[in-house]
């Protein structure tokens, strides 16, 4: 045996209550409760019992005996037949005809977060944007384009130039040939 005050109970033989045992356990309470009413005393455990035993009877016996039930439903013990207390969270369903409730299904348009109304106006804005540039009506595009025309403008002053400096190396070119051509012919007036 071991000492203390907890025991141990695994390992040992389990115990059950006899059903014999449970009927003379519930014969001595039903005795108890006849003894009881007839003396006039009554407990807790007693009254409890009887409101159940009473439920389970009104329910049996009709419509007459579903008011009394009723008025019992509605006596509160306590505190809460004084204070009427409604839970403002709750929502009750409302009740919707079937025709309604198509019509508005395909009327309404879902209820978008912030997030999504915020990505959407910003997705517009930068559509509206895009169009006015591509007109050239932003600051941006105009900035732009006048930095092409001046590119332009360069670009077309270069190729000028090149033009130029390749027309002077080619009339370079051809009087040297000239040049050549006049001294040879000159040599050769001096040599024969």
């Amino acid at each position: 045996m071991p000492r203390g005050k907890f025991t141990n109970h695994k390992g040992r033989n389990r115990r059950f209550t006899n059903p014999e045992e449970l009927e003379e356990e519930r014969r001595r309470e039903e005795q108890k409760k006849k003894w009881r009413q007839q003396q006039g005393v009554s407990s807790s455990e007693e009254s409890d019992d009887e409101a159940t035993g009473d439920k389970k009877i009104s329910e049996e016996s009709g419509s007459e005996s579903e008011e009394e039930s009723s008025e019992e439903d509605k006596k509160a013990k306590g505190v809460s037949n004084l204070i009427e207390i409604e839970n403002p969270n709750r929502v009750q369903k409302k009740v919707k005809k079937l025709s309604t409730l198509n019509t508005t299904d395909l009327e309404s348009k879902p209820q978008l977060s912030r997030r999504e109304r915020e990505e959407i106006e910003r997705q517009r804005a930068q559509a509206h944007y895009q169009k006015l540039h591509a007109e050239g009506k932003t600051d941006q595009a105009r900035a732009d384009l006048a930095r092409l025309a001046i590119i332009k403008q360069q670009r077309e002053e270069a190729k000028k130039r090149r033009e130029a400096e390749q027309k002077e190396k080619e009339n370079a070119a051809k009087e040297k040939t000239a040049q050549v051509k006049r001294s040879r012919t000159e040599r050769k007036g001096k040599c024969c």
